[in-house]
């Protein structure tokens, strides 16, 4: 059987330490609860000695959530450790995270201070002592206690098994090895977990944990570098938030542990299809939006554009996937339509929408469908919808707009210029009007010398954004006969022109049918 991986999630504390963002106790409680049903394993809820109302989080969300152990964490000052053990008295499965640093970097950078001794060596074996006596203070309060050697990544590497040997024999039951700045590189990393295993002595009496930040991109290639080489617990943040450029994002450590199980030989205990609705949760929640690019939750991870790549797709998902949406909570892949779909792309969204056309009719539909796309960024399925009914099954054209010009501001005389072919002859005109569409109407009135009342005129956006579709719908009446025309366009004076021919051809194939 595969070992199991613990999951250690740090959004609550880590994750809110992003410039920028905040949550009060209730918005920690709501992530929490979706924490609890993704399946972490713990919670960090935050640090309760940094402000009353963070002590008050870590009180709230001990108390209310069920599952997970609840964290909390502390330096290894008495004060930051007391204050964990009252905010986590009501919890169920409470677990103290205490650490100092452990580099010369850390060492010589915050602890200069001759207090702390007046050499490196000097400063070493008293911060090493800080390190045993806060995880003995830690444990009067807990029976969960995980120890940090913060910037483990760059700290010499005799000095890091010391302490790591020492604070085990103090209690600690869970070891953190923190890439605190991102330092390090997979193999480099993956040789540090690695060496613990091999030269510290009690290793065996705790957990490895895996901690890593973003700051070179690695801090997810550098968890699963730490895992592969002994590490049993993970680290990390929802949508890989936190300080600087965030830590390891855990939808992605825990999806590549997964999905690469032949790899790693390892699993953990997460409810994969939870991932989106927290990743969501957390994005709004905070107000950090998840890059459409994004690994595993992000809008385009499960999306196909590409002809090539939509036409392999939909013979066989798993020439371009390599996991499924629906694992993670996504319902369906996406093919997004754009001027690179190609045929069989559009011809399968239209079949999804219940079209089924023809050879001729799909060749019109994608011959339209190109014009509209590159206008667009993607073509939707309420675009589609309107191409095949206003151009693919449209009425025979007696009327048909070949040129359009409008002059219109807000000192000047709205004036419309159009070209229409009626039957195989183009006739052109202008017209003066109220606006830059009754101009426009007129124009076209004159040119194909018809009398149609319009009796309504109705515009809406198909689409949203900047780039939306208008739809025109307009109602006209000539002889006592009332027809609708409609038409679509990103530009509404075009959709306006065409829906008013569209109805004009309407009401000429009825003439030409009644003989009226």
């Amino acid at each position: 059987m595969p070992e199991r991986v613990a999951v250690f999630d740090t959004t609550l504390r880590d994750g809110e330490q992003a410039a920028g963002t905040r949550l009060g106790s209730k918005e920690k409680l709501h992530i929490a609860a979706q924490l609890a049903r993704l399946g972490v394993d713990v919670i960090e809820a935050g640090y309760p000695n940094s402000s009353p109302e963070d002590f008050e989080a870590v009180r709230l969300v001990s108390r209310e959530i069920e599952g997970p152990a609840i964290c909390a964490l502390s330096r290894a000052v008495p004060s930051d450790i007391e204050s964990c053990g009252k905010a986590l008295a009501k919890a169920k499965r409470p677990r103290i995270h205490t650490g100092i640093g452990a580099s010369d970097v850390h060492i010589l950078g915050k602890f200069r201070d001759e207090k702390y001794g007046r050499t490196l060596e000097e400063k070493r074996e008293h911060i090493l002592q800080m390190a045993v006596d806060a995880v003995k203070l830690a444990r009067q309060f807990v029976g969960e206690v995980e120890f940090y050697a913060e910037d483990a990544g760059r700290s010499e590497p005799a000095y890091l098994f010391r302490m790591i040997e020492a604070v085990i024999a103090a209690g600690a039951t869970v070891v953190n090895i923190p890439d605190t700045t991102g330092y390090t590189v997979p193999e480099q990393y993956g040789a540090l977990i690695r060496s613990l295993c091999q030269n510290v002595p009690n290793i065996k009496q705790a957990t490895i944990s895996v901690h890593c930040h973003d700051d070179l991109g690695m801090a997810v290639a550098n968890t699963l570098a730490g895992v592969r080489n002994g590490a049993r617990q993970v680290e990390g943040t929802i949508n890989g938030i936190g300080e600087r450029a965030g830590n390891a994002a855990l939808e992605e450590v825990v999806m590549a542990l997964r999905t690469r199980a032949d790899y790693f030989g390892v699993k953990t205990g997460i409810d994969s299809r939870e991932l989106y609705r927290t990743s969501r949760m957390v994005a709004d929640l905070l107000g950090m939006a998840v890059p459409p690019n994004k690994a595993i939750v992000g809008r385009n991870a499960f999306s196909h554009s590409s002809g090539i790549h939509v036409d392999g797709f939909l013979k066989e998902r798993e020439t371009y996937e390599i996991l499924r949406p629906e694992d993670v909570g996504i319902e369906e892949s996406r093919v997004v339509l754009t001027a690179r779909t190609g045929r069989a792309g559009l011809r399968d969204r239209l079949g999804k929408l219940g079209f089924k056309l023809s050879k001729d009719e799909l060749d019109q539909a994608y011959q339209r469908f190109l014009k509209l796309a590159d206008k667009k960024q993607e073509v939707f399925d309420e675009d589609l919808v309107s191409i095949v009914h206003t151009d693919v099954w449209a009425p025979p054209e007696l009327y048909k707009l070949e040129y359009l010009q409008i002059y219109s501001g807000t000192s000047s005389i709205p004036t419309a210029t159009v070209k229409v072919k009626v039957g195989e002859l183009t006739h052109a005109g202008s017209a003066i009007g109220d606006g830059p569409v009754d101009a426009t109407c007129k124009a076209i009135s004159s040119v194909t010398k018809t009398s149609a009342k319009m009796l309504r005129y109705e515009i809406r956006a198909v689409t949203g954004g900047a780039e939306a579709m208008g739809e025109v719908t307009v109602q006209l009446e000539d002889a006592g006969r009332r027809v609708l025309g409609r038409s679509v366009s990103t530009d509404v004076i075009e959709a306006s022109a065409r829906a008013y021919l569209d109805g004009l051809n309407k009401l000429a194939n009825i003439h030409a049918a009644t003989g009226a």
